[in-house]
């Protein structure tokens, strides 16, 4: 029997079919109405975000270096100089045999083992198309060789650009520094201080002397280049330059050839000589030796070169004249002798008799006089004069150590002088308290009688002692050393304000005039300890010399330099100005471990730069000069 096929229901096929094509339109209506907001929301809403993010991918901001400001002294001498230096670079994008290339480089150019370890170890840390530095500092015939072969090397090129040049070498380091490859401390710094995207294309910053002081002045202010890059971060072409803004150029008090002239002085001796105007507080020359080249560190110096340097007995790493404590010796007699007429402690007509040496009632011991057989009677003139040892003991005895230490930091004793390098210590001014916090000591009266002549613990820099004789010239006027007279051209200068300090204040004048006259014929009298240095000179002058033990001696020792080490011999000192009656310029010098004293070493050395002084800004006349010396 057949089984009947069943009528179909159209109707319901139909009203199914219809149900499933609705269903399917509202999916696609509704992936279309997202597309579209989606659409709207990208090219919209997001349009701004997207299209910065867009530029960012394609443009690239590439920092330029600004050129750094020149450094000159106070003539318009150049002193710190960018000069033009040639490198081989190498981009491995371009290259295919990279060890071939560079065996075929070392045929015809001389490459060092250490370049190129530190060429393959840039290599590793750089993009492909990025030009890696194979050899630094061409010099004129390794770029004419590799000029006639480059043809051959493919992805080698020679690039120039500007590095520091000092062309004055060791004459001048001491006071315009240098700079030196940025190192992690530096990023460090920068980074606390905020200034590391001024630094991003930099390759040096400077490390010392003037070029750290002024280290935001002479850097500038970084440029950029809006570059368009493809998709592997390579710059196709160049959009926009912002162009840096160079350092601004420096000019020093400092004059080339008075720092010519003291560092020929100071010869190979070790030591320092400081040239200050007396009004103004510029310093125009300021020498220390031994000194060394600052060209090494420009790009780089090498660790044996610089150990030699670190571990040199002569100490050339060391500025002397802000860094070198020596004990004062006699040439802070004027400002401890102005204390005891302020004091009342003495008069100018005081006297005391000086059998060549002096004695603590109740301590068995006697503190020599320089010249053994003493000075006889003595009073604060001519105890500064001929430098007498004793009238100072009894004076400092009577005044106390406190009182000394007190009134000597007025004059900037045991404090930075704030002179603008900040290779500067303060030295040491001792007192009872510094001695008992230093060394749970008691101070003992002994100790009072050697910082009345400048030994014992006190130290002072030369750069202090000038300012404390300034202070003296100037009859309390406390200008603060400087090296910086301006910023821009030495022809077309504003130049900078003196910067004045709390000045020593002396109710009676006159003992101003007591003091300035005694050191005057320290130059200039019959028994001063200068006066065979400044005989017949062609203009006046005042000072004070010293001698400062570097160890002491026993009581019945005697001191003979030339039978004793050279370190152990005395430093010689010496402070002054001139004018006598006009004080223009304050002249300080100090040498280590010579033979001989001030007044036999230092005060000629004094008497050569006041000379040359006088004839550079034609004071006096050659033929005077040389009468006078005649």
């Amino acid at each position: 029997m057949r089984t009947r096929t069943p009528i179909r229901d159209h109707e319901g096929e139909s009203n199914l079919f219809a149900r499933r094509v609705f269903v399917a339109i509202a999916i696609i209506a509704s992936v279309f109405i997202l597309i579209i907001g989606n659409l709207y929301n990208l090219q919209v809403q997001e349009h701004t975000e997207l299209q910065t993010r867009s530029n960012d991918n394609r443009i690239k901001l590439l920092p330029v270096a600004p050129n750094r400001g020149l450094i000159y002294d106070r003539n318009g001498v150049l002193l710190a100089e960018n000069i033009p230096i040639y490198s081989l670079d190498v981009s491995p994008e371009e290259i295919q045999d990279m060890d071939k290339t560079i065996a075929e480089l070392q045929k015809i150019l001389i490459i060092d083992d250490r370049d190129l370890e530190q060429f393959e170890r840039n290599l590793k840390g750089q993009r492909r198309f990025n030009n890696v530095t194979l050899l630094d500092e061409l010099s004129q015939k390794q770029v004419a060789t590799f000029a006639a072969h480059q043809h051959r090397f493919p992805g080698v090129s020679i690039e120039a650009r500007l590095i520091r040049h000092y062309p004055y070498a060791e004459l001048l380091t001491h006071v315009v520094g240098y700079v030196a490859k940025i190192n992690r401390r530096d990023v460090e710094r920068l980074k606390r201080d905020e200034q590391i995207a001024n630094y991003a294309a930099s390759r040096t910053i400077g490390k010392l002397g003037i070029e750290k002081y002024y280290e935001t002045q002479l850097h500038g202010q970084v440029g950029y280049q809006r570059v368009e890059v493809n998709n592997r971060g390579r710059a196709v072409r160049t959009l926009s330059t912002e162009a840096p803004t160079p350092g601004q150029d420096v000019v020093l008090e400092l004059d080339i050839a008075l720092q010519r002239k003291a560092t020929e002085i100071l010869g190979e001796r070790r030591g320092s000589i400081v040239l200050m105007d007396a009004k103004t507080g510029g310093i125009m020359a300021m020498a220390s030796t031994p000194s060394y080249n600052p060209n090494w560190f420009v790009n780089g110096i090498s660790n044996k070169r610089y150990q030699s340097l670190l571990n040199s007995s002569s100490s050339p790493l060391l500025n002397r004249a802000t860094q070198g404590g020596y004990p004062p010796a006699s040439t802070i007699k004027p400002q401890i002798g102005l204390l005891g007429l302020v004091d009342g402690t003495i008069t100018p007509s005081s006297r005391i008799w000086d059998p060549g040496w002096f004695e603590i009632k109740g301590v068995d011991r006697r503190y020599r006089d320089w010249l053994s057989w003493g000075h006889g009677w003595v009073n604060i003139n001519t105890a500064i004069a001929e430098s007498c040892d004793v009238f100072y003991y009894d004076l400092a005895l009577k005044l106390g150590v406190d009182k000394i230490s007190s009134f000597m930091t007025q004059f900037g004793f045991g404090e930075k002088t704030g002179i603008d390098i900040h290779e500067e210590i303060p030295a040491l001014m001792p007192s009872r308290g510094w001695k008992r916090a230093r060394y749970n000591r008691p101070w003992y009266a002994g100790e009072t009688l050697s910082v009345g002549i400048g030994q014992s613990y006190w130290t002072a820099t030369p750069m202090q002692l000038t300012a404390a004789t300034a202070i003296v010239a100037n009859e309390g006027q406390f200008v603060t050393p400087r090296l910086l007279k301006g910023f821009g051209q030495a022809t077309r200068l504003n130049p900078i304000e003196p910067i004045y300090k709390q000045p020593v204040t002396i109710d009676n004048e006159q003992h101003w005039t007591i003091i300035k006259d005694a050191m005057q014929d320290v130059n200039m009298g019959d028994r001063g300890s200068a006066r065979m240095a400044f005989a017949d000179a062609p203009y006046s002058s005042a000072g004070k010399t010293g001698t400062a033990q570097v160890v002491n001696l026993g009581e019945d020792e005697e001191y003979v330099a030339e039978d004793i080490a050279e370190k152990y011999r005395d430093n010689a000192m010496y402070v002054g100005y001139a004018p006598a009656d006009d004080p223009q310029v304050v002249v300080t010098v100090a040498m280590e471990n010579v033979v001989g004293g001030g007044g036999s070493v230092a005060a000629p050395a004094a008497r050569e730069i006041l000379d040359a002084w006088y004839q550079q800004y034609k004071l006096v006349t050659p033929e005077e000069l040389a009468r006078a010396d005649h």
